[in-house]
């Protein structure tokens, strides 16, 4: 009975990471938004890119063992209120609407909105999409942008869970364009060459997208997580997941 009793004390302090100190905490992605996540489906369809690669550091610098969780962008922040998830890293936008529902940490990475489209559509400006068969992701700042420009740019807008469907869906003539942000586009315009960008100015102004990690309101991880980035950022790892996945792709 002793013996059998140790067994059971031993398993019961092992937790979730591979030491008896070490715990998991769970990364909430959108793992369809190259550079900053993907499945690489040539190697064992694991998730790679910018905010993973940036996550696992993070976690490391933290002393957490890290855990991803793959779902569709749109339902994230539900997730993360819902307690299935510890933070979340999916090239998300701090904006005044989503601070009512959860925290940010610092941002990490800035982007900018662009036009994604085909070369021979002949779109070339945002005033061009008038009348255009437009594609968005659900629950992003494109969205949102693409909704204010359709005040005075009337489009027919089309909200997708996946914007890698969505370029499927342009490529076959289903959609005449997508706003989404510069590195994304590029991960496309790179591989087609029949595909183009350009930024999606609103009132003649580009659109900056302030990337950050995104937390349940009051979470004590945010400060253990804008601490260890802070030491990623001044060692110089974060320029060199930059350069990796982003730098080479503007």
């Amino acid at each position: 009975m002793i013996a059998l009793l140790l067994v059971v004390l031993t398993a019961c302090s092992s937790g979730s990471g591979s030491g008896s100190s070490q715990k998991t905490i769970v990364l909430g992605t959108s793992a369809d938004y190259p550079p900053f996540e993907s499945v690489d489906a040539t190697n064992g369809n694991n998730y790679i890119g910018f905010d993973i690669d940036l996550a696992k550091a993070v976690a490391k610098q933290m002393g957490y063992k890290l855990k991803i969780q793959n779902q569709d962008f749109n339902g994230l922040i539900a997730a993360l209120n819902s307690n299935k998830l510890d933070f979340v890293m999916a090239g998300m936008v701090d904006t005044p609407e989503r601070e009512k529902q959860v925290d940010f940490s610092k941002t990490y990475y800035n982007e900018y909105q662009v036009v994604l489209t085909k070369k021979s559509a002949n779109i070339k400006s945002v005033n061009d999409l008038k009348g255009k068969k437009v594609g968005v992701q659900l629950g992003t700042t494109q969205e949102a942008l693409a909704v204010k420009l359709n005040k005075t740019i009337p489009m027919k807008l089309q909200r997708w869970d996946k914007l890698n469907e969505m370029a499927e869906a342009m490529r076959a003539g289903k959609l005449d364009a997508i706003i989404t942000v510069g590195s994304v586009a590029y991960g496309y315009t790179n591989k087609d060459k029949s595909l183009e960008q350009f930024r999606a100015l609103l009132n003649g102004k580009p659109q900056a997208d302030p990337i950050s990690a995104a937390f349940p309101k009051g979470s004590k991880l945010k400060a253990q997580f804008n601490k260890a980035l802070a030491t990623l950022q001044k060692n110089g790892e974060v320029d060199k997941l930059v350069t990796k996945w982003i730098k080479d792709q503007k």
